[in-house]
């Protein structure tokens, strides 16, 4: 087949790849996103199935039978309880806009700088050999289609490099990923349109790949049962028929799931297109059983193409690895091999897209960014340009990851089947394992205790998985993987500690995961956190408390000016995406930026939590404390604030709740019904009382008048008596009808009055003397408290007089023994007068109420008492009309103070 034909569809292919991400950003910008659908994000986790699942798993399956299963058994056995971890990951990337997984690890720890770069180092040398396999998927289907077939004697170890197709293949990937994935900075890290393109690929290489087992199942054999029975009659392949074949026993069958467990979360591709370009959490509900679909349909034919690659070349001269494409060109079928081919393309460049994208976000914001940000000379530099820097530190990244990954093809890699390489990348990644789950789940967890089970369990999977491999590239001596470094046994890399299995990958996940494990936990028992790592350990493992707070955190005392946190943030982020930032901040705490020159804790929390979603947790902590300066914080302050946290959240939720504010309503609607109807009831009680004592004066004058009028011989004294009750009884009517023709005087305001100078001394005792008698009536004991000094007030006198007159009135109506007025001074320069009494007392929900109109509290010894309910509400209109304030203080059972505070007159109202 002609190889500009080959390379032109593959360019085509991109270019089709481009055209869907273009189409997914535009729907995005219009508000219609392709990506937030459950199908697509399941969809998009099967960046999962590389070229390992395309070409790998065949040629596994042709070699040990089953032994295909646990890559794939392992992530089944996971989705189901992605609801409860991965749910809870993306919970925490999103409050904290974390954009890798050396970002996450890093933010939980404290977001320290140094957890970042391990993290990072891992990941890329973990993921080099993953990368150098696609590689050698691409080109070697690349040289079965040129070749038909007969690559096999092609190597590319000897093959000069500026004459290698896989270093143009590289050199392309590396141009396809630099065009999807870092055209822009993008704050929060996500591409919608390289989801959308994933998204197709995945479809496009499930459809491809049982398009290829349907053909060589139902289409050169007749069904499974054909094909199963002719591999049965020969003895060398129905032995994959049974589970000796497999050649693993529980042991590493155990390990190469859990591995897969981890890997489905762990490897930086899958947290990228999992976590980071998850839209909504709650997707993860629909994966989960969609995902494991996935793999089912994508490994039905596995078996039986690895059979029908057995049974047609017998000889063994084809690749395993190779049997996808081999098949269909030994017969003839070139474009239907070229259409399988793309099913391949597609496996491999999806992954490397993905997997370079992620590690190129990793070294910029973890690794290079950081170490340039400690450089004084860089922050001083004044360069408002870092976007394109920061570009640009991704683009060489990119392309230094893809020619390392063909360095180690060149190197080892062609040596090895696609699987055995890829569980190498595997064993690394699940070195995240201990320390990200203890992290999401275990407060204790410190720091150093991080480090060092990081560092050490790394360092076990380099000595016993990628050393071990540089003996077949001829650059460590054998002697080394056959007698131990320096000759000592239990330091074979295969057999390490005396464990001696027949799986090195086995081997090598026990003891650097249980090391790693070990040091994690027994490190973090015996380290202490600090605030910082204290307060992130509380939002990881306690997420559900902030999910409605997922900017905001004030984790430790800092003040910056808000022109440094402007000027960085347009730096780092640009005008427009700092301008809009800064506006939000504005809008949600309702404060002008413009007016302050210091920022809070809050505003920098803020912003450092922004500048992560681009650079990353550590690089952003790193150049908030340039410029924000530090104030000791104690673990006590740390935890109280967290604790008002989790108050404020809770309190949050239940306002949040439609319910709770559906019931909240509800109760004031039945309050204000309640008061609405109490108001009526005075009214009619007012009226009621209004009618009874106009009734019963004038009844009585009425009844007196008729029997003087009637009673010619009515002795002198006995008319002189009913001439007196007629008098009171009229006075006590003309005082009536005064109070309601006040009221309506105060309700239409035509009650004006010119100030008057007003000695108030001599007010109080004139208003006390008049009503003297009225407590001898009622055997009450009266006491007046006046000051030393006269006081001076401006106001009506006989307003005043009348307001001091009812509150004592009042008091004399409720006393049991005494009442008491006080006359004195405030230091504020205000006038005060206090009346008390021994009565009962006001209940306190009805102290509210006393000064309403209509108002009257009745006593249950006298039972209502007398009046028309309007002395209070009269009082303390008078008592405003003259810039003053009155108030209630009562114990019920013991006493009662009203108390009147009004303006002392001033120096020109005297004169």
């Amino acid at each position: 087949m002609s190889a500009a034909l080959i390379v032109i569809c593959s360019l085509a292919y991109m270019g089709l790849l481009f055209l869907i991400a273009w189409w997914a950003e535009q729907r995005e910008k219009s508000g219609k996103s392709l990506v937030s659908n459950s199908g697509i994000y399941a969809l998009s986790l099967a960046v999962y199935c590389t070229a390992w699942t395309y070409y790998g798993s065949v040629g596994r399956a042709a070699t040990s039978g089953l032994g295909f299963l646990p890559t794939y058994l392992g992530p089944a056995i996971t989705a189901p309880l992605w609801w409860l971890l991965l749910r809870k990951i993306i919970l925490i990337s999103k409050s904290q806009r974390i954009t890798s997984i050396a970002d996450f690890i890093s933010s939980r720890y404290g977001k320290s700088a140094w957890l970042g770069i391990m993290a990072t180092l891992i990941a890329v040398l973990g993921i080099i050999p993953y990368i150098s396999i696609q590689l050698k998927a691409i080109s070697t289907s690349f040289d079965l289609l040129v070749y038909q077939g007969q690559s096999g004697s092609i190597s590319h170890h000897d093959t000069p490099f500026f004459a290698d197709s896989t270093l143009y293949i590289a050199i392309a990937l590396a141009i396809f990923t630099i065009l999807f994935g870092t055209r822009h900075l993008d704050p929060n890290e996500r591409h919608g349109g390289l989801v959308a393109a994933i998204a197709f690929e995945s479809v496009l290489k499930l459809i491809a790949f049982l398009a290829i087992g349907v053909f060589v199942t139902f289409g050169v054999y007749d069904g499974f049962g054909d094909l199963f029975a002719k591999a049965a009659e020969v003895p060398r392949i129905s032995r994959l028929f049974t589970l000796e074949a497999v050649g693993l026993n529980g042991w590493e069958w155990f390990w190469l799931i859990f591995l897969s467990m981890s890997a489905i979360m762990l490897l930086p591709r899958q947290f990228h297109v999992g976590v980071v370009e998850n839209t909504n959490a709650d997707q993860v509900a629909k994966a989960s059983w969609l995902f494991p679909l996935y793999l089912l349909l994508i490994n039905i034919f596995v078996l039986p193409i690895a059979l029908a690659g057995l049974l047609l070349f017998p000889e063994g001269g084809v690749e395993p690895d190779s049997y996808v494409l081999s098949i269909p060109l030994s017969m003839g079928h070139e474009a239907f091999a070229l259409f399988i081919s793309l099913g391949g393309f597609s496996a491999a460049t999806s992954m490397v897209i993905v997997a370079v994208i992620a590690l190129s976000i990793m070294i910029g914001n973890n690794l290079v960014l950081p170490i340039l940000l400690r450089d004084m000379s860089f922050r001083e530099s004044g360069n408002t340009d870092l976007n394109h820097r920061l570009l640009g530190i991704r683009r060489v990244s990119i392309v230094v990851v893809l020619l390392l990954a063909y360095a180690y093809f060149k190197a080892v890699g062609e040596q090895y089947s696609l699987v055995s390489v890829g569980l190498i990348s595997f064993t690394a990644v699940a070195q995240f394992a201990p320390i990200l789950i203890g992290g999401v789940y275990w407060k204790r967890a410190t720091k150093k205790g991080a480090i060092w089970g990081l560092a050490t369990g790394f360092l076990i999977w380099a000595y016993t998985l990628p050393l071990p491999t540089l003996t077949e590239a001829g650059l460590i001596s054998p002697g080394f993987v056959a007698d131990g470094l320096g000759g000592i046994a239990l330091l074979r890399p295969h057999a390490l500690f005396g464990l001696d299995t027949s799986s090195p990958i086995a081997n090598a996940a026990f003891w650097s995961l249980l090391l790693n494990t070990s040091v994690f936990i027994i490190v973090s028992l015996n380290t202490r956190q600090s605030p910082l790592e204290a307060s992130q350990a509380d939002l990881f493992v306690n997420i559900n408390k902030y999910v409605f707070r997922s900017a905001d955190y004030e984790l430790v005392k800092r003040r910056a000016k808000v022109r440094d946190l402007r000027i960085l943030l347009n730096r780092f982020l640009g005008p427009t995406r700092a301008q809009s930032l800064l506006t939000a901040y504005e809008n949600r705490k309702r404060v002008n930026l413009s007016k302050q020159e210091t920022a809070g804790a809050d505003l920098i929390n803020y912003a450092e939590t922004h500048l992560a979603g681009s650079i990353g947790a550590a690089s952003a902590k790193i150049i908030i404390s340039s410029i924000a300066k530090d104030d000791p914080i104690s673990l006590e302050e740390m935890f109280r604030v967290l604790e008002q946290t989790r108050e404020a959240v809770q309190y949050s939720k239940a306002l949040e709740k439609k319910s709770a504010e559906l019931e909240k309503t509800t109760a004031k609607l039945k309050a204000a019904n309640e008061q609405l109807q109490e108001l009526d009831r005075l009214k009619a009680d007012f009226i009621t009382t209004v009618t009874h004592e106009l009734r019963t004066p004038i009844t009585s004058i009425k009844a007196l008048s008729k029997i003087m009028l009637e009673t010619p011989g009515l002795s002198q004294e006995q008319r002189a008596e009913f001439l007196d009750i007629v008098v009171s009884e009229s006075e006590r009517l003309t005082r009536l009808i005064n109070q309601v023709l006040d009221l309506e005087k105060i309700q239409s305001s035509r009650l004006v009055f010119e100030p008057r100078p007003i000695h108030l001394n001599a007010l109080a005792e004139k208003a006390f003397q008049g009503l003297q008698g009225l407590m001898k009536e009622q055997q009450l004991n009266g006491r007046l408290f006046l000051p030393e000094h006269e006081i001076a007030i401006a106001g009506h006198h006989d307003r005043l007089t009348q307001a001091v007159i009812n509150l004592l009135s009042n008091a004399i109506k409720f006393a049991r023994s005494e009442v008491q007025l006080h006359i004195h001074m405030l230091n504020g320069g205000s006038a005060v007068i206090e009346v008390t009494d021994d009565g009962k007392g006001i209940p306190e929900k009805e102290q509210q109420l006393i000064f309403d109109r209509f108002t009257q509290i009745s006593d249950h010894k006298h039972g209502k008492p007398q009046g028309s309910g309007l002395g209070l509400f009269i009082t303390k209109t008078i008592v405003e009309q003259h810039h003053g304030s009155i108030s209630v203080d009562s114990q019920p059972g013991r006493h009662t103070t009203f108390r009147v505070i009004l303006p002392l007159a001033k120096a020109a109202d005297i004169r």
